[in-house]
């Protein structure tokens, strides 16, 4: 058994079906393998989609999503699916090639040091010195990249180890898909709940007049909804949510007030500016919801739940830090409450209910088709397990603000680095789910990965893509009208006929350019078997609103671009 047998045959024995993938060769030994073993290869077009297909795979299945690619250029296409699943803590395993080990250092064809570049990103790397020690990494890895606070794994092996053979007692072992000892001395998972934390939390959401829960993508990741939603339920407390929390509570319920931040609704941003005590439970305080940081923080103290220390007191100072996972610590803070808080807060709530019955969402001009409208008709025909991959830009926003899912990992995008070209790609790994799967893009986002068509084409991927298109790079060129006096520099776009380029993979491709055309599109797409595009010609200069402009509080959000959120 070779070194690359081993991984095969490891990664069998991790159940690893798929595997998104782009050849080359500092990895042909693994390729010359693969024809043995069990695993699918989805060959991708762009090393860079087969990390977000990765990701796409771990998003929407709870699994470890791998991908695998050649040394050099290979590797670095890697790098932005890698630093995405970092910032937004996605398991992942990404492994590469490299030159033979006596040629590191010597400057060699495609040779590239992709353990040193990627160690800000990742959560740990490793460079394979013996085949031997591939199983035990690989165990390793996946273990590290699913435990605590997930993240990406880097596996990086020199194609002399690939063909080198293992040790008999290696092939043994994986034969026997035994498990490897795990050498990681210095990793340590999260403490256990620590009571004196849980009574200090419980005594100030007690004397707490207008407390607000923040709730994100640790919620999600812990599998912790049904902790949330006793929680809230026991407490009433009215509650908001980060771009990666959605869908891990009821966001219809009464309480339930919106995304905060920079385009959070007006409700949840006057709620959290004015909040005495806000519960941030698994997010990370970023800027994006927390807008001018020193308003933030003014005349209210803080309760944080979180599994990375590191969080702690890093953008906000917390008066009780709950280190652990969500599915812990918060159970024990209902447990530890009082029933009849309802009572306390009804003031405060009917205040915030009435906020947001008095600042509801624009629906969009009727008679024009916009993505709004488009985004409306897409989310009134989903089913309850449909996953919608969402890319980066206005139509984010939009979606964002009006996608309430009942269930959580139906609403997958990048968060934590923002990168446009996300969403086709990752729609690739989320077919892998079992369930229906919309990809929808801006018209400059579907062009950064658009020639993964290929991929879904060849594959016969059930993939259901949206592309929005308003001729421009909308979410800069709202910046450039509202703040730099419509100066549209390198915004408006030239974009190709994209009915036809969709013909041109093979996949059926239609166009709407009316809200009823947009409609009927929408509900012919839900049900079309197998892959299908659709292009929505919409109106050029829409802006996204609510908005907090950057260095503004969200005490400042504008409701539109003449009214902000009143102070009082």
């Amino acid at each position: 058994m070779t070194g690359a047998q081993a991984l095969l045959k490891a990664l069998e024995n991790h159940l690893v079906t798929e595997i998104f993938a782009y050849p080359g060769g500092a990895v042909l030994p693994i390729y010359d393998a693969m024809p043995g073993s069990s695993i699918r290869r989805i060959l991708v077009r762009h090393e860079q989609a087969a990390a977000f297909a990765a990701q796409g795979y771990s998003r929407s299945t709870q699994g470890v999503g791998v991908c695998l690619a050649t040394s050099g250029p290979g590797a670095t296409n890697l790098v932005t699916g890698i630093a995405d699943a970092m910032l937004d803590s996605i398991p992942m395993v990404a492994i590469t090639g490299n030159v033979f080990k006596h040629l590191i250092g010597s400057d060699a064809f495609q040779e590239t040091d992709i353990v040193g570049i990627c160690e800000p990103i990742v959560k740990h790397s490793y460079f394979i010195e013996s085949a031997d020690d591939i199983p035990r990494v690989l165990a390793e890895a996946f273990y590290l990249a699913k435990s605590g606070r997930p993240g990406p794994v880097l596996i990086d092996i020199p194609k002399c180890e690939q063909m080198a053979e293992v040790s008999a007692s290696i092939q043994a072992k994986l034969e026997r898909n035994e498990g490897f000892d795990l050498q990681l001395p210095g990793y340590k998972l999260p403490p256990t709940v620590n009571e004196t934390a849980i009574k200090t939390a419980a005594q100030l959401i007690t004397e707490a007049k207008k407390p607000v829960v923040i709730y994100g993508h640790g919620v999600v990741l812990s599998n912790a909804e049904a902790d949330l939603k006793a929680f809230l339920e026991k407490t009433n407390i009215a509650n908001v949510w980060t771009l990666h929390g959605i869908g891990g509570y009821d966001n219809t319920a009464d309480l339930s007030l919106g995304m905060l931040g920079m385009h959070g609704t007006g409700a949840a941003n006057f709620a959290v500016h004015h909040a005495d005590l806000v519960l941030g439970i698994g997010i990370r305080f970023d800027d994006r919801i927390t807008g001018k940081l020193e308003a933030f923080k003014s005349n209210k103290k803080f309760i944080h739940f979180d599994i990375d220390s590191s969080e702690f007191n890093k953008n906000v100072p917390a008066v009780v830090s709950l280190h652990g996972q969500i599915h812990d610590t918060l159970p024990a803070l209902t447990k530890a409450l009082k029933t009849g808080l309802a009572t306390q807060y009804q003031t405060w709530n009917t205040t915030l209910i009435s906020k947001k019955n008095a600042w509801p969402l624009e629906r969009g001009p009727a008679e024009k088709l916009t993505e709004i409208t488009v985004i409306n008709q897409l989310y009134s025909t989903l089913g309850d397990d449909d996953v919608v991959l969402v890319d980066v830009g206005q139509h984010q926003m939009w979606a964002a603000q009006r996608f309430f899912p009942k269930k959580s990992r139906k609403f997958l995008t990048s968060g934590g680095l923002g990168t446009m070209g996300f969403s086709l790609p990752t729609a690739i790994g989320a077919t892998f789910s079992g369930h229906r799967v919309w990809s929808i893009s801006g018209d400059g986002g579907f062009q950064m990965n658009s020639q993964e068509l290929a991929t879904i084409a060849q594959d016969n991927l059930p993939v259901k893509i949206i592309i929005l298109n308003n001729s421009f790079l909308g979410m800069v060129r709202q910046w450039q009208e509202l703040f730099y006096d419509k100066n549209y520099v390198d915004t408006p776009l030239k974009n190709p006929d994209f009915v036809k380029l969709g013909d041109a993979y093979g996949i059926p491709s239609f166009r709407a350019t009316t809200p009823d055309e947009a409609e009927a599109l929408i509900e012919k797409m839900k049900h079309h078997e197998g892959p299908i595009l659709a292009e929505f010609k919409v109106e050029k200069e829409e802006n996204v609103f609510p908005m907090v402009p950057t260095g503004d509080s969200l005490g400042n959000t504008l409701l539109d671009k003449n009214h902000q959120i009143d102070a009082a």
